[in-house]
């Protein structure tokens, strides 16, 4: 039955997040991991001399105190809820699943950008898309600051809300948990900069071995999802198989490739990177110039993958559940 009560957590999780958004406060668990990756980062460099083997020793210590208290603290929570009553159990993951998914948090932190954009201009857009993006946006334009918008959004569709969805379908919330240590280490210490090109490498290795199968699966679900109307179908499929590879990231490329076929607009090119400039290959044609609607229109394609995503791994967990049962 357990194998039931995860299905149904990650269904009501997934429509909790899209009625009432990712609940802000000290509590949220993923603010929790945050502090404890923190905490941990400043003890590990006090212990570990500042060479080179130091650090990659530092950081591998930082990838399994994270993953292990991540993963450990949720187990037991679970598996004491449902020894109190399987009902305490399955609301416990049901709200779990709720922090681990971020769709309408995703949606409502990107359209901040295009508001702030029509309502206040190009100083307030550049303000709102410095959230949510880890490049310097002080020398971005009205199009660049739509692009990076449009590019997180892309890029988080797979490792905000499919990625954590499928653990959760293979794991349940635990596995969830483990999948957002993961990726919160990468986006806190996963730079290739002089304070973390060492330190950070473990996790942005692992982050990548764990996004392989799902940044994917999540650029074949937006293609999909772009011939339902409203989105270029067909130039999704070209770009993906065209530029899905031009990224240093092995897996960031797929849905950006995807979503820039879609809407047709090229995106990615030069960034700034913490005063560097850092050269990169564009992503897609430039069919049109992209434009602050493109913001909402990301969000729209995102919501339909989110949907695909959510029937694929409730479909394929019946069929194994009726397997099993037969």
């Amino acid at each position: 039955m357990y194998f039931v009560y995860t299905t149904a957590a990650l269904i009501l999780g997934f429509l909790l997040d899209l009625l009432l958004g990712d609940p802000q406060g000290r509590w949220h668990p993923i603010i929790a991991i945050g502090h404890l990756i923190g905490g941990a980062e400043k003890g590990l460099r006090r212990m570990f001399p500042k060479t080179k083997r130091g650090e990659l020793f530092g950081g591998v210590c930082l990838v399994l105190i994270v993953t292990v208290v991540s993963t450990a603290v949720p187990l037991a929570l679970v598996i004491l809820f449902y020894k109190i009553h399987w009902i305490a159990g399955l609301l416990l993951e049901t709200v779990l699943c709720y922090f681990i998914l971020a769709t309408r948090s995703l949606k409502t932190e990107s359209m901040k950008v295009a508001q702030a954009l029509e309502q206040e201009g190009l100083g307030a857009g550049r303000r709102a898309v410095s959230m949510i993006v880890g490049r310097d946006t002080e020398r971005l334009d009205e199009a660049g600051v739509t692009k990076a918008a449009v590019e997180t959004i892309a890029e988080n569709a797979s490792d905000g809300v499919l990625a954590p969805m499928l653990s959760m379908a293979v794991g349940g919330p635990v596995l969830g948990f483990f999948y957002k240590s993961i990726n919160t280490m990468d986006s806190m210490v996963g730079y290739k900069n002089e304070k973390y090109l060492y330190f950070g490498r473990a996790a942005a290795r692992l982050d990548d071995v764990v996004n392989f199968i799902p940044a994917r699966m999540c650029a074949w679900f937006m293609i999909a999802a772009s011939f339902l109307g409203g989105f270029s179908g067909k130039d999704a499929f070209r770009i993906y198989r065209r530029d899905r590879k031009k990224h240093a990231s092995p897996n960031s490329a797929h849905t950006e490739a995807v979503m820039a076929g879609a809407l047709q607009v090229q995106l990615a090119g030069d960034a700034w990177y913490f005063g560097k400039k850092k050269e990169k290959p564009t992503i897609g044609d430039d069919i049109r110039p992209v434009e602050r609607e493109d913001i909402a229109r990301a969000n729209r394609l995102m919501y339909r993958t989110a949907w695909m995503g959510l029937i694929f791994c409730v479909v394929v967990k019946a069929g194994v559940l009726l397997a099993v049962w037969r």
